[in-house]
């Protein structure tokens, strides 16, 4: 499929947008298992970090799956209704993807200076559950929703960037 241009020129690339996304994502878990192993080597000064990057990475996730349920994958199911089937498994990884989340927070929010090996391999073991339907999510994702979120013309999205397409720094 070919992409449309806006009038000023700027590519309406919203599933290469939606990548970019997913890689931000990718490198703020990637700093998450950072500060956790450097936490779990008795560094507690990293634990400010982690807390720190458990809350911007566990609120930039639920903003984009949220915005992808709540917007995103409606224009979608309603322009390509073919998609319908798979728009559901993602929205219903995006349900299991909370639950972890949820764990994630408050696990991280009870690590502390006295933590013990087995707490802090809770958080590790939730951490690693996110990472691994998080990538598989994403790889599904793009390989099925990139392509058509590139053929739209939605000038509402250029006007204000749609939450699925926002990063936080």
């Amino acid at each position: 499929m070919e992409t449309p241009s806006r009038t000023n020129g700027r590519l309406t690339a919203f599933g290469k947008q939606l990548v970019q996304v997913h890689d931000w994502l990718r490198k703020e878990l990637a700093l998450l298992h950072d500060d956790l192993g450097s936490v779990a080597e008795g560094r507690a000064e990293r634990l400010r970090d982690l807390r720190a990057h458990c809350l911007t990475f566990c609120s930039a996730l639920t903003r984009h799956h949220t915005g992808e349920d709540g917007g995103a994958f409606l224009v979608l199911a309603d322009k390509f209704p073919e998609l319908r089937p798979s728009l559901e498994e993602l929205a219903h990884d995006h349900g299991v993807m909370t639950g972890i989340i949820e764990r994630l927070e408050e696990l991280v929010a009870g690590v502390g200076p006295g933590s013990t090996q087995d707490e802090i391999l809770d958080v590790q073991r939730e951490l690693d559950g996110l990472t691994a339907i998080m990538e598989t999510h994403f790889r599904y994702e793009e390989k099925r929703i990139v392509e058509v979120l590139n053929s739209l013309d939605m000038p509402e999205w250029q006007e204000a960037k749609p939450s699925f397409l926002l990063k936080s720094h």
